[in-house]
This record gives C-alpha cells, sequence and structure tokens, in this order.
C-alpha cells in the first residue's frame, strides 16, 4: 500500500490541501489543532483523490465501456469530474435522499444520475445490477487499492505540512474506511508514534462495532444525518487495515457534529456538511475524555457539500452540542409572582429559550433553555434550581425534547383517553410525510401531531393515538407493519411533563 499511495496520480486533478491553524478552537481545547482542509478541494470533498487515482489506471479496453458507482454525494462528484477529465462516461446511482446539491453537482460534471433507495446500501445493489446488464467498469467508493492510495496521499501531505514537533494525532471521519485506510497505512509505516483515530456517529458506527466483535459488522440500519459516512457494512481491505493500524474509533451524537461545524465555521468562515466536521467533534471528545493538553492535533475536514436548508437544524442544535446550551423542565408554583422568583433565580444568565403553557392550577411545568459555558456548568445550574426548591430536570439528552417539545409546550385536553405517543422516522423527500400520513389509517383517532422540517434526510414525526388497552398488541402489530423506525414514549420525562 505504501508504494502505491507514493506512485498515486491524484495531483492531476487534485491540490495539497492546505493543513491551517484553527487558532479560537486552540485557544479552548488548549492544544494545537491544525484542520486538514479537503474541503478545498475543486468538488469539496477528498474523495476525488480516490476516484480519479483509479479511473487513471483504467486500460483503454475500460475506458471505452465507461464507468459505473454508487455514492451518497461526494465519491459521486469525484467519479463525475474525473470522467470528464479523462473522457469516460459515468453513471451514478445515488440514494433518493442525497441532498440536492450534491445530485445537482454530479449532473452538472456530465455524469448520468439514478435516485434509487433511501441509503448508499440501497443504491448499491441497484448499481450492482446496472453492472451486470451494462458491463461498466465499477469504481468502489472505498474498498478498492487504487481508491484507497488514492486518499493516502492526504496522510503523506500531513507529514511534510506538521513541522516541529510531531502531530500527537490524526483524526479521521469513518465510512466504508478508505480515508482511514490510507493514510493510517501511510502514517503508521514512517511514524508509528503518531495515533491515527477514527471517528463515527453513533447512528453509523459500523467499523466501531467491527474492529469490537474482531469481524466485519453488518448494521441494521445507519442514521444518514451525516450521510457522507452512512454506510452499513466497511469494507473488507479497509477493515483488514484499520485493525492493523488504527488505534481507536471515537463515537459522537449529531448535536456534537453541529458543535463541530459552528467550530470549523468560527475560525474559517466555511461551512462544512456533518460527515466534513465529523473528526473535530470526536476530536473535541477525545480531548474532553482524556484530558490531553499541549498536544498538536491533525483533524481532517473531509467535505463541505452540504444543502442550505439543513442549517437550520444545525443551527438549532450547535449549541447544544458545544454544551453551550442547556435544556430544562422546571416546576414552578402556579401563583402570581412566581415567574418573577424564578427569572431571579436564574440571574444574569442568558435565557435562550422559554415556554409554557397553563395546564392546572397548582404547578406550572417551565421548558427553559439556558445559555451555558461546558456540561459542568449545565449541572451546577441545575443543581441550584433544585436547591430553591425547584424541581427540576435535565432535558438536554432528551430527543422527544429536542426535536418536538420545544415547539409545542402545551396541555393534554381532558377528552382525550387512552392516549399512546410514538416518535417516526422516514426519509425526506417530496410526498413522503402525505405517505405516511396515508398509511396511518383511521382505525385509531390520532390525538396529537407534530412534523417540522429540518432539513435533514429523515422526517420526524410525534403522534399520538387514543389506543384502548385492549387494543395494545394489535397496536404493537400495526407500528411494526407501517415499516418505519418507530419508538413509544410513554414514560418519556418530557412527555410526561408538558404533554401528557
Amino acid at each position: 500500500m505504501l508504494k502505491l499511495i507514493l506512485t498515486s496520480r491524484v495531483y492531476d486533478v487534485a491540490q495539497q490541501s492546505p493543513l491551517d491553524v484553527a487558532p479560537r478552537l486552540s485557544q479552548r481545547l488548549g492544544n494545537t489543532v491544525l484542520f486538514k482542509r479537503e474541503d478545498l478541494q475543486p468538488v469539496f470533498s477528498f474523495k476525488l483523490r480516490g476516484a480519479y487515482n483509479r479511473m487513471a489506471h483504467l486500460s483503454a479496453a475500460e475506458r471505452a465501456r465507461g464507468v459505473i458507482t454508487a455514492s451518497a454525494g461526494n465519491h459521486a462528484q469525484g467519479v463525475a469530474f474525473s470522467a470528464r477529465h479523462l473522457g469516460i462516461t459515468a453513471v451514478i446511482v445515488m440514494p433518493q435522499t442525497t441532498p440536492a446539491i450534491k445530485v445537482d453537482a454530479v449532473r452538472a460534471l456530465g455524469a448520468t444520475v439514478e435516485l434509487f433507495g433511501d441509503s448508499y446500501s440501497d443504491a448499491q445493489v441497484r448499481c450492482d445490477a446496472l453492472t451486470q446488464e451494462t458491463g461498466r467498469v465499477f469504481v468502489h467508493p472505498f474498498d478498492d487499492p487504487l481508491v484507497i492510495a488514492g486518499q493516502g496521499t492526504i496522510g503523506t501531505e500531513i507529514l511534510r505540512q506538521q513541522g516541529e514537533p510531531d502531530v500527537t494525532a490524526i483524526f479521521v471521519p469513518v465510512g466504508g474506511g478508505g480515508l482511514i485506510a490510507g493514510i493510517a497505512s501511510y502514517v503508521k509505516a514512517l511514524k508509528p508514534e503518531i495515533k491515527i483515530i477514527g471517528v463515527e456517529p453513533h447512528e453509523a458506527s459500523a467499523m466501531h462495532q467491527s474492529l469490537a466483535a474482531g469481524r466485519r459488522v453488518t448494521l441494521d440500519h445507519v442514521g444518514i444525518f451525516a450521510d457522507g459516512v452512512a454506510v452499513r457494512e466497511v469494507g473488507a481491505r479497509t477493515f483488514d487495515i484499520a485493525r492493523e493500524c488504527v488505534d481507536e474509533i471515537v463515537l459522537v451524537s449529531n448535536d456534537e457534529i453541529c458543535g463541530a461545524i459552528k467550530d470549523v465555521f468560527d475560525d474559517t468562515r466555511s461551512i462544512m456538511e456533518p460527515a466534513g466536521a465529523l473528526a473535530v467533534a470526536g476530536m473535541r471528545r477525545w480531548v474532553e475524555r482524556t484530558g490531553t493538553r499541549g498536544a498538536k492535533l491533525a483533524v481532517v475536514l473531509s467535505g463541505a457539500n452540504v444543502n442550505f436548508d439543513r442549517l437550520r437544524f444545525v443551527a438549532e442544535r450547535a449549541e447544544i452540542g458545544e454544551a453551550r446550551e442547556a435544556l430544562f423542565a422546571v416546576t414552578i408554583p402556579e401563583r402570581p409572582g412566581a415567574f418573577r422568583e424564578f427569572c431571579a433565580t436564574i440571574g444574569r444568565r442568558v435565557v435562550t429559550e422559554f415556554n409554557y403553557r397553563l395546564s392546572g392550577r397548582r404547578d406550572a411545568h417551565i421548558f427553559v433553555g439556558v445559555a451555558t459555558e461546558s456540561r459542568a456548568d449545565a449541572d451546577e445550574m441545575g443543581e441550584l434550581l433544585q436547591s430553591r426548591g425547584y424541581a427540576t430536570v435535565n432535558l438536554t439528552d432528551n430527543e422527544l425534547a429536542k426535536l418536538h417539545v420545544r415547539h409545542m409546550v402545551g396541555g393534554r385536553s381532558a377528552e382525550v383517553e387512552h392516549e399512546e405517543i410514538c416518535r417516526f422516522e422516514f426519509p425526506e423527500r417530496p410526498g413522503a410525510l402525505m405517505r405516511f400520513l396515508e398509511q396511518l389509517g383511521g382505525r385509531w383517532n390520532i390525538s396529537l401531531f407534530h412534523y417540522r422540517n429540518h432539513g435533514a434526510d429523515f422526517g420526524r414525526v410525534l403522534a399520538g393515538f387514543e389506543v384502548p388497552a385492549t387494543d395494545d398488541a394489535a397496536f404493537e402489530e400495526f407500528l411494526r407493519a407501517l415499516g418505519y423506525p418507530y419508538q413509544r414514549e410513554r414514560g418519556n420525562t418530557a412527555y410526561e411533563l408538558f404533554l401528557a
């Protein structure tokens, strides 16, 4: 692999991206943080390196057949760009949930696009069938020696650019594993003391689970907020290299990814896609866990192809992801002057959100957001409220609260009986909400419904149904038959306090 990396052809089209100091983030973390700016490549992603290196090595006969691939977006743009540069025809199969900015970019580069399925895995099944039908050459997005070698050139650049002393660790986003396999195999061959740390979302942790199991694990379902790494199974080659060369995998939440997008923006004024900022989120998590200070840390910013409408969700969740905001449910007496007393307890802190609706004559349930400096600061705020006699619940990590309750705080009508509250996810594309509503049918009365478009790839719905106890088994069977990921929320603190 080392020889392949050294003889790669990526610089026909790709540039050596900068390794820039992130001054604000460095100061906050007490370490020197270096951003490897792969978002500055011609297709705004590192994927061009591997795609071009693979295609530049095609024979004349293979080029005449044309190429085909499946991709959630960035690899597709790398293949399309390379095909145009080399004069090769290209067909790209992309999930229907792929952000429009990526689909439009691939078409603009001259490739033929077919949208199929809701995930990379669905698109790959269709791509396999088309490969057999058309005889085109398949360009794998990650599990190919030449693709891995192309991505590995990032490792060669980091070692050339790092200066003195060497970096302590390199943080790399992980999807199928091509990027981390290329970087790790090169860096570990020359500088084995440098840590190679992969980062995955909790919702798409195929490499983490595979390394823990000692074999490749296929995930039943992946979250696609960070669509660039939404892979159910890592590559065979990439897994073998990771097992040998990767020191650890750090898992992060979507909120932490949103916070990382803001971190990058604060230092660069550039906006990463979720997968592009993933390694920053992992680096922050690692620094917090290990207490590392005074180190030099390199972080790969892998891409910047983000739909603009997704930024609403990112902005909403970034403060929580950075531990700059905490959400609380607070019970206060329902009497004149109680609001004023509560606000006096909060003091001069910035209140980011305040929701209330009369639901009884004895107590009032308040949903409040408060600006904080850290998770410890949020805990101190909760303890302060408790010490002043307020029943307080920290809802910062409660998805029901963050996705739905904060937008619909209120009480339940006394006429609602036997209510069951459920959360659903469905692929976010035109007509998807109406299809979902049609599938709910009319057997049980819908008592509550909340949907808000977050600009994400999956729509989130909170729905209430009036279900007599005698219908519970039938209701559970109905939920399973719908075919959407769901969760029954009875007992959720946020539900019991604000919606029950």
